[in-house]
C-alpha cells in the first residue's frame, strides 16, 4: 500500500490582518498544514499562532530554521517582499508572496531569477488569476466564442476610509505607489486576458490638495494596437466603492463588476452555429467556472438568452472584419451576487495557495508565477515613471524565461 504524500508545511511571516486572512483561507486545504508564524510584534504573532495551534516567532530567520517549514507565505508590507522571498528561496523553501512581488522591477527580476535558480515554486497572490469569472472568459476565448479583446478597460473607485495620512500605503518607499501596490493586480489581469506582454505606457497622477497622490491613470499599449486603460482612485467611502472591467471583443463586449469579481455580462452578435454553442453554456457551468482549489458554494449560475434575427442578415463590418451575425446573445456569469464577494476573495486566495501546493508536489509552472509578478511590477514601474515625467515609457522585456519547477524527487537539495 502506497502511503499518502506528506503535507507541505507552511510558515507565515506577517501576522497582521492579511496574514490572518491567508491562514484562515487555507485552513483544511488538502496537502498543506500551517506549522509556524512570525512577526516582530510578539502579541500579533502569539495571537495568530494560538489561533492555528502553531508556534510563533519574531522573524523570518527563526522561521527558516525550522525543518517543518517547507513553504513560506509572505504577508508583510510591500517593501519587504523581495528580500524575504529571496531569503526563503535561498533556504530551499517554496514561496507564496502577497503582491507586489517587489516594489521595483529590478528587485522583482532578482527574485524571479532566484526562484529559477532554486528550482522552487513561487506563486504571487494575483487573486484575479484564480477568479472563476476571469478563468471562464479565458476559456471562452480559447474556444472561439469570444474573440481576443481589442480593448481592455478597468476603472477603480476605491476606498481610502481606512488609509489615514500616516498609513504606509501613501509612502512610495514602503508601497511603491498606487500603480505598484494596487495596479499590479490589473496590469496582470490585462496581460492574462489579452494574452500578450505590454509594450509601452502613458500615465497621469493626480494629487489631492495638500496631500498625497490619490488618483492615477495609465494607457498601456499591447502588441497589435491593443490598448489597456487603467484608472485607480482612492477617494471613496467603503460603501461607495465601484469597480468595472470592460473587454471589447469587436462583435462582443464583456463587463465584469467588482475588483473581486462576482458578476459578468456578455453581449455578443453571432451566427446560428455560435448561437447554438452559446445556448449550451448553462449545461457546462460547473466546468466553465472551475478553478482548482476554489470551492463553489452552490449559488453560481450561467444564464444565456439568444434573440434570433435581432439584426439584419446582411454582412456587418468592423475594423476590417466582415461577419454575418444576425443573432444577439446575452450571457450572465454570476458567482452569487455581491453577498458572495467575501467567499470569492477567500476562495481565490485558497486556490492560489493550492496552486503552490500542486507545483511543489508535482512540478510544473504556477498560474501566477514569477514571470507574472515581474511583468506586472515592470508595467507599474514604467507607469509611475511616465506619470512623474509626463512622457511615454517603454515596458522592459521581462528578461527571464519561465522554467517549470521540477517535481520533488528531481529537485537538488539546498
Amino acid at each position: 500500500m502506497t502511503s499518502a504524500p506528506a503535507s507541505l508545511g507552511l510558515g507565515l511571516v506577517g501576522c497582521g490582518g492579511f496574514g490572518t486572512y491567508v491562514l484562515d483561507a487555507v485552513a483544511g486545504l488538502p496537502g498543506l498544514r500551517p506549522t509556524a508564524v512570525a512577526d516582530p510584534d510578539p502579541v500579533r504573532a502569539r495571537a495568530l499562532g494560538e489561533r492555528h495551534g502553531v508556534p510563533a516567532f519574531g522573524s523570518l530567520e527563526e522561521l527558516l530554521e525550522r525543518a517543518d517549514v517547507a513553504a513560506v507565505a509572505i504577508a508583510t508590507p510591500p517593501a519587504a517582499h523581495a528580500a524575504m522571498a529571496t531569503a526563503a528561496l535561498r533556504a530551499g523553501r517554496h514561496v507564496f508572496c502577497e503582491k507586489p512581488l517587489a516594489t521595483t522591477a529590478r528587485d522583482a527580476r532578482a527574485v524571479a531569477r532566484e526562484a529559477e535558480r532554486a528550482g522552487r515554486a513561487l506563486v504571487v497572490d494575483h487573486v484575479l488569476r484564480y477568479n472563476p469569472l476571469l478563468r471562464a472568459l479565458e476559456r471562452l476565448m480559447a474556444e472561439g466564442l469570444l474573440a481576443a479583446p481589442r480593448r481592455f478597460m478597468f476603472e477603480n473607485d476605491a476606498s481610502d476610509q481606512d488609509l489615514g495620512p500616516g498609513h504606509w500605503f501613501w509612502d512610495r518607499e514602503h508601497s511603491g505607489g498606487i500603480f505598484v501596490e494596487h495596479g499590479v493586480h490589473f496590469f496582470d489581469a490585462a496581460r492574462a486576458l489579452l494574452g500578450s506582454d505590454p509594450v509601452s505606457v502613458r500615465a497621469t497622477a493626480v494629487r489631492r490638495p495638500s496631500g498625497p497622490v490619490d488618483m492615477v491613470s495609465a494607457d498601456v499599449l499591447h502588441p497589435g494596437g491593443v490598448l489597456a486603460s487603467h484608472l485607480h482612485s482612492f477617494t471613496h467611502a467603503h460603501r461607495c466603492e465601484r469597480q468595472t472591467m470592460r473587454l471589447d471583443h469587436g462583435f462582443a463586449e464583456t463587463r465584469v463588476e467588482g475588483w473581486i469579481p462576482v458578476h459578468a455580462e456578455i453581449s455578443a452578435w453571432t451566427d446560428e452555429a455560435g448561437a447554438r454553442a452559446w445556448e449550451q453554456l448553462p449545461d457546462r457551468a460547473a466546468a466553465l467556472l472551475h478553478v482548482d482549489g476554489f470551492r463553489p458554494h452552490g449559488a453560481e449560475r450561467v444564464t444565456v438568452t439568444v434573440e434570433r434575427d435581432a439584426g439584419s442578415s446582411a454582412p456587418a463590418s468592423g475594423r476590417g472584419e466582415v461577419r454575418t451575425v444576425p443573432h444577439h446573445v446575452r450571457a450572465v456569469l454570476d458567482l452569487g451576487g455581491e453577498a458572495r464577494k467575501p467567499h470569492a476573495y477567500r476562495e481565490s486566495v485558497r486556490a492560489a495557495v493550492a496552486d503552490l501546493v500542486r507545483v511543489a508536489r508535482d512540478g510544473g509552472t504556477p498560474v501566477a508565477d514569477a514571470l507574472a509578478g515581474l511583468t506586472a511590477v515592470a508595467v507599474a514601474e514604467a507607469a509611475t515613471l511616465a506619470a512623474d515625467t509626463g512622457t511615454e515609457q517603454p515596458v522592459p522585456a521581462p528578461g527571464i524565461a519561465p522554467r517549470p519547477t521540477a517535481p520533488p524527487h528531481l529537485q537538488e537539495s539546498s
